[in-house]
C-alpha cells in the first residue's frame, strides 16, 4: 500500500535566490549555499529502506497531520486600556531600548488579518500552503502574531517587539486548525530563504488524527499506533534536519532560530502527576521549545496544562492580544506563551545585530540564557519551566 511521504534531498546551489543577509559579502555570495528539497511522492513502505540510501535523501517522514495548539479555557473579549500588556511586562520588553528594528519574523499558524490596527506599518508577506487563500479564517494567527509585533492598539501595547517591520506569514493550518507536515516543511524552508531570524510555531502533531488515518486504511488499531509512533519518530527526526539547516545558514551572515509550543495536553489541576512531555515539533533537538507560566498570589505560576521539559518559558495565561474584527481577545496556552519568546529573541537579533554579532548560535545562547526562575512561587518544579522566564535585553 502506497502512503504520502515526505523526502527531503540536500542540494548545494549558488544560484538558488535565497536571502543571505545584511552581513554577507560579494564573495560569501559566490559560495554554494547549504539548501533542502521537500519531495512529496506516494510510496511504498518497502521502498523507504532503498530511498534511504540515497545519498542526497536525508530525511523521509510520512505526512501526518498537525493541528494548532488551541487555546484553553480563556477566550473572551477584552476592552483597550492605557496599560501594558502583562506579558508584555513580564519579560521585561516595556523597559528594552529594543524594538526588533530590522528583524524579519515569521508567523506559521492560520495566517493572519493584515487589516488589524496591531499591524499598521508592517510589511507583511503572505503566503497559503493550504489551499483556502491567505489572510486568517481562524484568528489563532493573528492573535500570536500580535503579541510577537503587534502595534498598540486603543492604548493597550500587546506586542514584545513592536518595532519589527517586516513580517513573513505562512498560512500552514486552515480554518479548522488543521494542517499537515509536509506543508509545515515546506513552509520553514519557505521562511528560512526568505530571510527569517526567528521563525514562530504554535502547533503540534495530532498523533490520535493520524492513529485514526492509519486505522481507516484497514490497520488494527495495535498497528496503527505502531505505525503511529514510528511517524512520529520520522517526523522529529524532519523537524531536527530543517533545525540544522537553520543552523548552517549562519555560515553565510542570516541567522535563524525556530521557537515552538511545547503543548497543552498535561492536566495538572486534576492530577499533579498527569504531566506530559514536550510534543512535536517542539521536540526536536535544535528548536526553542516553549512552556507557559501565568500570575499567582505569591509569584508565578506554571500553567497546569502547559507540558513538562521546555527548554524556556514564556506568559501564556489571560494573554490579550489581537483578535479578528479590530479588537483584543485573552487566550490561555502554550500558543501564547510561544510568541513571547519569539518576541524576545526579535530583540536579541537587533541587538546583536548592532554588535555585529547575530549567528544562531549566539541568538539561541542569549534567548536560552536570558530566562531566570526568580519570582515563581515557593515549590514549583524547575523541569516544568525549563531554564525559566525569558527576559528581553535591557541595555
Amino acid at each position: 500500500m502506497k502512503t504520502k511521504h515526505i523526502i527531503l534531498r540536500s542540494r548545494r546551489s549558488a544560484t538558488r535566490d535565497v536571502f543571505l543577509g545584511p552581513l554577507a559579502t560579494p564573495r560569501e555570495a559566490e559560495f554554494p549555499i547549504p539548501d533542502l528539497v521537500v519531495e512529496v511522492d506516494d510510496i511504498e513502505r518497502r521502498a523507504i529502506s532503498g530511498l534511504t540510501r540515497e545519498t542526497d535523501v536525508v530525511a523521509v517522514a510520512p505526512s501526518i497531520p498537525m493541528r494548532l495548539i488551541a487555546p484553553v479555557g480563556q477566550n473572551e473579549a477584552v476592552a483597550a486600556a492605557q496599560q501594558v500588556a502583562w506579558g508584555v511586562k513580564a519579560v521585561g520588553a516595556d523597559t528594552s531600548p529594543f524594538t526588533g528594528n530590522g528583524v524579519v519574523v515569521a508567523v506559521l499558524d492560520t495566517g493572519i488579518e493584515a487589516s488589524h490596527p496591531a499591524f499598521s506599518g508592517v510589511e507583511i508577506v503572505e503566503k497559503d500552503f493550504t489551499g483556502e487563500g491567505d489572510g486568517d479564517e481562524h484568528g489563532h494567527g493573528t492573535h500570536c502574531a500580535g503579541t510577537i509585533f503587534g502595534r498598540d492598539v486603543g492604548g493597550t501595547r500587546i506586542g514584545v517587539a513592536p518595532g519589527v517591520r517586516k513580517a513573513l506569514i505562512g498560512k500552514v493550518l486552515g480554518k479548522d486548525g488543521g494542517g499537515s507536515s509536509e506543508q509545515i516543511c515546506d513552509a520553514i524552508l519557505w521562511a528560512i530563504d526568505s530571510g527569517a531570524n526567528v521563525i514562530s510555531m504554535s502547533l503540534g502533531m495530532d498523533f490520535p488524527g493520524y492513529v485514526r488515518i492509519l486505522e481507516k486504511q484497514g490497520l488494527p488499531t495495535e498497528l496503527a499506533t505502531t505505525r503511529a509512533l514510528e511517524g512520529y519518530r520520522a517526523n522529529t527526526k524532519l523537524f531536527e534536519t530543517l533545525a540544522s539547516l537553520a543552523r548552517n545558514r549562519a555560515a553565510f551572515a542570516q541567522a535563524t532560530v525556530i521557537v515552538a509550543a511545547a503543548g497543552n495536553e498535561s492536566r495538572r489541576k486534576e492530577n499533579p502527576d498527569w504531566e506530559i512531555a514536550v510534543s512535536p515539533p517542539a521536540v526536536a533537538e535544535g528548536i526553542i521549545s516553549v512552556a507557559a507560566i501565568g500570575e499567582g498570589a505569591g509569584g508565578l505560576t506554571v500553567a497546569e496544562f502547559s507540558n513538562t521539559g521546555a527548554n524556556v518559558s514564556g506568559p501564556g495565561v489571560k494573554i490579550v492580544s489581537a483578535a479578528l474584527g479590530g479588537g483584543l481577545k485573552a487566550l490561555n496556552g502554550t500558543s501564547m506563551a510561544t510568541p513571547h519568546v519569539a518576541g524576545v529573541a526579535a530583540l536579541w537579533a537587533e541587538k546583536l545585530k548592532a554588535n555585529g554579532r547575530l549567528n544562531a548560535l549566539e541568538l539561541t545562547a542569549r534567548v536560552i540564557g536570558s530566562a531566570i526562575s526568580d519570582g515563581f512561587q515557593a515549590g514549583f518544579d524547575p523541569f516544568d519551566v525549563g531554564a525559566g522566564l525569558v527576559r528581553a535585553p535591557q541595555a
